[in-house]
């Protein structure tokens, strides 16, 4: 059904004027009718340019006029905002609403009506759009990174980069028709298009379409979720989750160690019953939840283990969508918890100018790699040398074993005056480790003499504050918290770190971190 679908929609959408050539692009939340659209558009037929749906007016203005985009698809929701900005997409020819009409607007096209004459077509004999050809090496994708400190980029991909790296993964992590993915991340980003979607439809899994991040348990046990793709927050939360309702109970919490122990134990002799000794905390996720990937940002290597412990396997992966979007992965069976991963089948990772202890910067090489940004030959320049090696910005090394540490971002870097290097993420990890800590930025702040001070701004946790009997109904940014944490910061994180890297001052805020809608801080 799904297949006759995507052939009968491209095919109303070829009646309506859609051209290979033309730019298709898709403004919704996901749904079925998005999944169809972009196979449809994508295999031969146009560019298809997903938008976040999360972005503005102005910006779904901006987006669709930098992509010269000839047919805009969106849902009812957000009809209001494509009308707010309609009259200035004079390059849009088609719009089209997933929705049935709820009025008689003659200018919008909608999506059943379309599929409707592509059945009708097909019915007939119109085999046009399945002789379509396909070149592998052209821009197919036309995605806009959701940048966390500068203005989106454009990024151009082919067939080639897209299938490349589907089944690269599918190597190194296995999935069936057997498996069941919940699909929790938007979908305008490549990480759950290429990871959440192709891969799935690549393997023949079944896709369930999560309600929203409030709801991931309840549809977890409703679908028998078996794969889930996620950010290292939501890992976070489900360990949260876990032990909160686990050491709410002394008897649950002694009996949980004695259980892990007894685990662990039997590990060694390569006998696992996690999955026996830990049912009713599977149970609580639907009893079938197999693999966790995260990806999109750090994770800590403890939080892996933990959850591993429970018989929750978790591994993560690294990319940008600028590689289509996987670097490198970790395999389900060959794994280092304080890795990215291995380098994908084909692509070859390098570490260049590194410094004294061998950190350089992450550059990379493949078919994965994308065709450039779109109508930028300066970044282009920049991005990729001449070598065709990605330069990913991130900083790191690579293990002897060709595993890939990921120390932090080039663009976060702190450079004292006497010219050594600190990660803001490394401080930053040491910091989260506290329970009273939501999330933390690690900046550097120059003095009058021009030396950088390493200042922590902090979130503090309102549901642990609210808990603790000493700190409810303090404000977040009381300077009784301040100093607590300070001292905290002195005698656990400091003293774990070398004095150049010393966190020196303390801003705490009373709102969570700014982030854009894959859940990354945004630094400014």
């Amino acid at each position: 059904q799904f297949a006759a679908d995507v052939r009968a929609f491209a095919t109303g959408l070829m009646k309506l004027g859609v051209k290979p050539g033309s730019r298709v692009a898709i403004y919704a939340e996901t749904r079925y009718v998005w999944y169809v659209s972009y196979l449809a558009v994508v295999n031969g037929l146009a560019v298809v340019v997903p938008l976040d749906k999360e972005q503005p007016a102005t910006e779904l203005l901006s987006v669709v006029q930098r992509s010269k985009a000839d047919t805009l698809l969106y849902s009812n929701f957000k009809k209001d905002l494509v009308e707010e900005v309609r009259a200035e997409m004079t390059d849009v020819e088609r719009f089209v609403q997933f929705d049935l009409p709820a009025d008689d607007d003659t200018e919008t096209s909608y999506f059943w009506d379309i599929l409707s004459d592509g059945q009708e077509l097909r019915e007939a004999g119109d085999r046009t759009y399945d002789e379509l050809p396909i070149d592998r090496e052209a821009m197919s994708i036309l995605l806009f990174t959701s940048g966390t400190s500068a203005k989106s980029k454009a990024v151009m991909l082919s067939h080639a980069n897209i299938c490349t790296n589907l089944m690269g993964m599918c190597s190194m992590v296995y999935i069936d028709e057997h498996d069941t993915f919940l699909s929790v991340l938007p979908l305008h980003h490549t990480y759950e298009c290429t990871c959440g979607y192709l891969c799935q439809l690549y393997r023949g899994s079944a896709v369930a379409v999560s309600d929203g991040l409030r709801h991931i348990v309840k549809n977890m046990k409703e679908s028998g979720t078996t794969i889930i793709l996620v950010v290292p927050l939501m890992v976070e939360a489900f360990h949260r989750g876990i032990y909160k309702k686990v050491n709410s109970d002394s008897k649950t919490a002694k009996k949980l160690e004695t259980g892990k122990k007894i685990s662990n134990f039997l590990l060694k002799l390569k006998i696992d019953v996690r999955k026996k000794l830990f049912k009713q905390i599977h149970e609580g996720f639907g009893g079938k939840l197999n693999l966790i990937i995260a990806g999109g940002a750090a994770i800590s290597p403890d939080l892996i283990s933990s959850m591993q412990e429970l018989g929750f396997h978790t591994i993560q992966g690294y990319g940008l969508t600028e590689c289509a979007p996987i670097l490198a992965l970790n395999r389900d069976v060959y794994y280092n918890n304080k890795s990215a991963g291995l380098p994908l089948p084909g692509v070859d990772i390098k570490i260049i100018n590194p410094d004294e202890d061998g950190i350089g910067e992450i550059v990379g090489k493949g078919e994965n790699v994308m065709i450039g940004y779109y109508q930028a030959p300066e970044l282009n320049v920049e991005a990729i040398d001449e070598a065709g090696y990605y330069h990913t910005g991130d900083l790191g090394y690579l293990t002897e074993d060709q595993f890939v540490i990921i120390t932090g971002r080039k663009s976060n870097l702190i450079v004292t005056k006497n010219g050594k290097n600190i990660f803001p993420e490394e401080i930053e990890y040491l910091i989260n480790q506290s329970d009273l800590v939501q999330e933390s930025v690690i900046y550097g702040v120059k003095n009058e003499e021009g030396e950088e001070i390493v200042t922590a701004h902090i979130f503090l946790n309102e549901e642990t504050l609210a808990a603790d009997p000493e700190f409810a109904g303090l404000a977040l940014t009381d300077d009784r918290l301040k100093e607590m944490i300070f001292k905290w910061i002195k005698d656990e994180v400091n003293s774990k770190l070398i004095p150049y890297k010393h966190v020196r001052a303390v801003v705490l805020r009373d709102t969570e971190f700014p982030k854009n809608t894959s859940r990354k801080i945004k630094r400014f």
